[in-house]
């Protein structure tokens, strides 16, 4: 047993020849991928749902909206719930809940027990996220994260890449409740697996329960999310009280609960993370990502199936090689980042993103189709060597035991930003499509609308062009980020492997 005086170590399970980690992270890694896959699943299959049950839209929208809701609620909770249970028994219970609500979903006779299948499987995939992340903190040094992390982006990213692919032939082929009934064999393959081979990785330590932060916490992330999520279902926009009500209830709420952090010697959410340079530099980074990554992913496929006229499968593959090629370099990044650190990869990321996205702003009624797809393409790579480069690095300033902290924030900003960006950005390309076509001397032309809408995606990619500017800034203001919880030898030692 080490003395009080003896310089602290820095240990991993890499390390020790007793611990099996390809088990661990092949147990991990099968069940983000089909829960992760799961959020992209379904959005193909919204049409065929309204037939289904004879309902409206708005309606139908609860299944993604309800999705992030239930997500940005349980996400905080996970930094308290890493430090209560075992990984092996959150992963467990996490899995067996993602489980449950599939298949409920998949037999659910009603549109109400569709969505009460839906959100249990949110909660399941909510709490997956931060357990990945934070095991593999405590397994991997951080000279050796970056090509994990890629790893795991490859996971994070490829999932969803196909998600609507495969959504459009199970859903033409054997029908939308096989969407949940193909999925539930993998799940329970991954909770076996699980059982079998995954062990405990994290210190229990059991900290105080504070009733109040959960309580500012559940009001003001599921309110802010919920807010934003319902400017597209209102003609007034953020003007409407279902809009603006919610939204600044739940800024109060993220007050309250950031203030209330401050106080507690056992924070549920320690917010001492953003005091790391590093750690608020992958925060902010990872936003304006997010916030480019929507811009595309939602504005794009109405330009190519509006004013291009391409019918929706065929925006869907269009998409599809930038994506998978986003989850693809994702291992080979995360090995350059071990080898070279963040700014090698990002300063020339940033600058590919920046100039991609001022193209993409001069998009016109008739830029050709190659235009569109190596734009994507660009958009994706650049995004690859900086989304998760970013994040490792920030991570790795953390000490040890704000690994679950760490995480929770970064996963939590995840819904949040994706309901934000939703919202803000169709909202603004709706704005100019109207001011475009109350200018216009015959607004019902369909040239004309087609006009209007192409006004409305560029003034979208200009201001997302506007808010890369900021990311390139911040290129160049990165280093390599050293643990500020190791002893001068270990830390001195690392900042050779870095050079």
């Amino acid at each position: 047993m080490n003395n009080n005086n003896e310089p602290k170590k820095y240990e991993f399970l890499v390390d020790d020849p007793n611990v099996k980690v390809l088990p661990i992270m092949l147990s991990l890694i099968i069940g983000a991928f089909f829960a992760v896959l799961n959020e992209t699943l379904l959005n193909i299959a919204l049409t065929t749902l309204m037939g289904e049950f004879n309902i409206t839209l708005p309606t139908v929208q609860w299944m993604a909206t309800g999705f992030m809701l239930v997500m940005g609620i349980v996400i905080p909770v996970s930094a308290l719930l890493l430090q209560w249970f075992t990984t092996r028994q959150l992963f467990l219970g996490t899995m067996i809940i993602f489980t449950i609500g599939t298949t409920i979903s998949a037999f659910a006779p009603t549109f109400s027990i569709l969505l009460v299948g839906r959100l249990i499987q949110a909660a399941g995939t909510g709490l997956l996220m931060p357990i990945i992340f934070n095991v593999f903190l405590l397994i991997y040094p951080p000279h050796r994260r970056g090509k994990i992390m890629g790893i795991i982006g490859l996971v994070i990213m490829f999932a969803p890449a196909i998600g609507p692919t495969l959504s459009g032939v199970i859903v033409e082929y054997l029908g939308w409740r096989y969407l949940f009934i193909t999925v539930i064999p993998f799940a329970l393959f991954s909770i076996g697996f699980a059982y079998k081979y995954l062990i405990n990785v994290s210190e229990v330590t059991k900290p105080k329960i504070d009733i109040l932060s959960l309580f500012f916490s559940t009001i003001g992330f599921g309110a802010i999310i919920y807010g934003f999520s319902a400017v597209g279902e209102s003609k007034e926009g953020f003007l409407s009280t279902n809009v603006y009500f919610p939204i600044i209830a739940g800024i109060i709420g993220i007050v309250l609960f950031s203030i209330r952090q401050f106080k507690l010697e056992e924070p549920v959410m320690d917010l001492r993370v953003f005091k790391y340079p590093m750690y608020t530099h992958a925060v902010i980074m990872f936003l304006i990502i997010i916030m480019s990554m929507f811009a595309s992913e939602l504005i794009l496929p109405i330009y190519m199936q509006g004013p291009l006229a391409l019918a929706p499968a065929a925006a869907g593959l269009i998409l599809l090689p930038g994506s998978i090629l986003n989850g693809a370099m994702s291992p080979f990044m995360g090995y350059l980042f071990d080898k070279f650190g963040p700014r090698l990869l990002m300063i020339p990321a940033t600058l590919v993103l920046s100039g991609t996205l001022f193209m993409m702003s001069r998009l016109t009624i008739d830029t050709p189709l190659w235009v569109v797809i190596v734009g994507y393409i660009l958009l994706m790579i650049s995004v690859s060597a900086i989304m998760m480069p970013a994040e490792t690095n920030g991570l790795n300033q953390l000490p040890k035991q704000l690994y679950p902290h760490g995480t929770a924030v970064m996963t939590t900003l995840q819904p949040v930003g994706g309901a934000i960006g939703v919202s803000v950005f169709i909202s603004i390309m709706n704005a100019k499509q109207l001011h475009y076509l109350e200018d216009a001397s015959n607004p019902t032309d369909p040239i004309t609308k087609n006009l209007a809408m192409v006004s409305g995606v560029e003034l979208v990619y200009f201001i997302a062009f506007a808010i890369s500017i900021v990311a390139v800034i911040l290129a160049f203001l990165v280093y390599r980020a050293v643990p500020q919880d190791l002893d001068e030898k270990t830390q001195n030692d690392l900042q050779q492997n870095n050079k």
